[in-house]
């Protein structure tokens, strides 16, 4: 399993970056911010692909919420071999969860060579 870099600040132009949004795609904090200045997400578009980067929504509730947006991605990640997504600590900054709560969501990327996940993700996933 590959890890994403601690902090991101540019993209090869194969390279996705995967943040936490909200279902109304206002990216105004944290990763999110970063995705609308930096890495093309689209102000309103709270879920999926957009520029070189893919919306996860982790604001709407509880973890059962995000689940699907997560294997969402997951297989759209399967679908586009040829691009490598870099996972950042989703629905950890603003939303209030922790990594413990978050990871799980994430046991399927385990074997998918095109997704790097944060180190704190890995590190739960590997206990």
């Amino acid at each position: 399993m590959k890890i994403s870099p601690d902090h991101i600040v540019s993209l090869q132009p194969d390279e996705i970056f995967v943040f936490g949004s909200n279902l109304a795609g206002m990216h105004a904090g944290g990763a999110a911010r970063l995705a609308l200045t930096q890495f093309g997400a689209v102000w309103g578009q709270g879920v999926g692909i957009q520029g070189q980067s893919y919306a996860i929504p982790t604001m709407q509730g509880g973890i059962e919420t995000i689940k699907p947006y997560v294997d969402e991605f997951i297989e759209f990640a399967r679908l586009n071999p040829q691009l490598n997504f870099l996972v950042t600590e989703i629905g950890c900054g603003i939303a209030g969860f922790t990594p413990e709560e978050i990871a799980p969501l994430f046991d399927a990327a385990k074997t998918r060579e095109n997704i790097a996940l944060p180190r704190r993700f890995r590190e739960v996933l590997d206990r």
